[in-house]
């Protein structure tokens, strides 16, 4: 046998070994979860003496949803005599004029908030937050991003839980203002319920590690502080301190029950942004906090789910080179018999691993009793999606694991919620990338693997590379759609195929300060 086909061969068993292993993990998420159903649900503490909280909501160039931020943190129902609300402003455009009239307004009618703005954007977002830290005067934190809108009752609900000082974090699940605004942000949503549902639920309820999610919770300010306070030598800082806290043998609470809604992204490249951050943060948090972790004492399931937890985003690099093994292997099993149960072992090994379409099916089950069935049907979307995404992200975790700084991007927010709203025309699109068409080239580079799976009556990958072809040509495509003709309307450009994959425009002319938001 030839040396190449050997070497493809041992490589593709190996790699469909590792995300067969990653993919038992999501069996064991969900099967913990289910487990812990059975479990009596935490009940909500009293707390005799309310105590002061500050609440953080650090922006930057969020003109269309600043807004609505700042009304819904400004009615949260908690006494005001114990409420302190800080906007940790770094915004460069008028962001920052909408800010100080609302605020204004806010503190003539006896709302003890204020407006900070630092000059400049040093540390990013954990700079802004370890500032506004230093002159806060609650004892408790909690955190919106923009993109969030806290229900009234949000601090009435977990501020409780502090009542035990061991407690150092409070995690709420995230909601979705605009899940039916497309295909993208539906596919997002319940990939997000899985995550927040199934994997945190059962985290938590194992005695495991959890993390701050980055909003929607609420820290104890000794907690951040005796974990050594936000740093900003990672892209995830909120992941970051939730493992040093955690170390230091803080606990965390998640409450799957309260339910705090934010924006999901419908643009795709301000997608492919927000998980190159998250997938590069996690590589960069990994080399930092791994080490510890492994010298920690800590029981060995807890060191086992942590390092699961920290190395997932590696399965994208993983899933690639899957796929770039798997067209020179076409034909194998014909053309060596003696091989063919060891290529269709891999094979299985490789579609077994996908357990989390399970997760993501037992979270829609929970949540949408009467139309889980039909939100399954998004579940191929999904693990396209998941395959279309892996260069994206790939590009994250070997930056991350080389040790290259870059600056947080934002994720852009529009304040979309239905589908007449659009984002066309608005200020800060993510600008096109190269890495478009690279994902275009592998999906021409799996087409013509299937085509060879077709053509040779190798049927044993073929829905593996469907999958992939699928998935690379939708992110290709619709980037390129989403830059070359929805944001041109004043050229007269239309394309069939741009109107089937984004919702109709509700008007406007296209802005000229295309901004690119860091």
């Amino acid at each position: 046998m030839d040396l190449t086909v050997k070497f493809f061969l041992t490589l593709y068993f190996s790699v469909a070994s590792i995300l067969f292993l990653y993919g038992v993990h999501a069996y064991l998420m969900t099967f913990l979860f289910a487990r812990s159903r059975r479990e009596p649900a935490l009940g909500t503490p009293t707390v005799p003496d309310l105590p002061r909280v500050t609440v953080q909501l650090p922006i930057y160039n969020e003109y269309y949803v600043v807004r609505r931020l700042l009304t819904a943190a400004f009615t949260l129902d908690y006494p005001r005599d114990r409420l302190e609300i800080q906007v940790l402003d770094d915004s460069t455009d008028d962001t920052s004029d909408i800010v100080r009239r609302m605020v204004g307004e806010a503190r003539a009618e006896g709302l003890n908030v204020h407006h900070v703005c630092r000059g400049s954007r040093a540390g990013f977002k954990a700079g802004a937050l370890r500032e506004g830290l230093r002159t806060s005067t609650g004892t408790l934190i909690a955190i919106f991003d923009a993109d969030f809108v806290p229900p009234r009752d949000f601090l009435r609900r977990t501020i409780p839980y502090f009542e035990d000082p061991s407690i150092g974090m409070v995690q709420t699940r995230w909601g979705h203002l605009n899940e039916d605004y497309s295909v993208l942000t539906r596919g997002q949503a319940i990939a997000l319920d899985g995550h927040f549902l199934i994997e945190q639920t059962a985290r938590h309820r194992s005695g495991c590690f959890i993390s701050f999610n980055g909003t929607a919770g609420v820290w104890r300010r000794s907690c951040i502080e005796d974990a050594g306070n936000w740093q900003e030598d990672t892209l995830t800082e909120d992941l970051d301190l939730s493992y040093r806290a955690q170390l230091r043998s803080w606990r965390f609470v998640f409450l799957p029950d309260v339910v705090c809604p934010a924006e999901l992204p419908s643009e795709l490249n301000a997608l492919k942004r927000q998980q190159f951050r998250w997938a590069k943060g996690s590589a960069q948090t990994m080399r930092k906090i791994l080490p510890i972790l492994m010298r920690a004492p800590l029981p060995r399931r807890v060191k086992a789910q942590a390092f699961v937890h920290l190395t997932v985003h590696f399965v994208y690099p993983l899933m690639l080179l899957l796929c770039v093994c798997a067209v020179p292997l076409i034909g194998i099993p014909e053309k060596y018999p003696q091989y063919e149960s060891f290529f269709r072992a891999s094979t299985i090994f490789a579609l077994a691993g996908f357990g989390h379409p399970i997760l993501y099916a037992c979270s829609q089950r929970v949540l949408h009793r009467t139309s889980w069935r039909r939100r399954l049907l998004y579940l191929p979307v999904i693990i396209a999606g998941s395959m279309g995404i892996a260069i994206n992200n790939s590009r994250g975790i070997f930056e991350g694991m080389l040790g290259k700084r870059s600056d947080f991007e934002r994720t852009p927010k529009y304040g979309l919620r239905s589908r007449s709203d659009h984002w066309r025309g608005k200020r800060y699109h993510v600008p096109f990338s190269a890495l478009t068409l690279i994902e275009l080239a592998f999906a021409a580079y799996v087409f013509w693997g299937i085509d060879r799976a077709i053509r040779a009556e190798s049927y044993v990958t073929l829905p593996f590379l469907v999958l992939y072809g699928a998935g690379f040509l939708y992110f290709g495509s619709l980037s390129l759609f989403q830059t070359a003709f929805l944001r041109a309307p004043r050229l007269g450009v239309t394309s069939p195929l741009a109107s089937a994959l984004d919702p109709p425009a509700a008007g406007g002319r296209l802005a000229s300060d295309t901004l690119h938001a860091e």
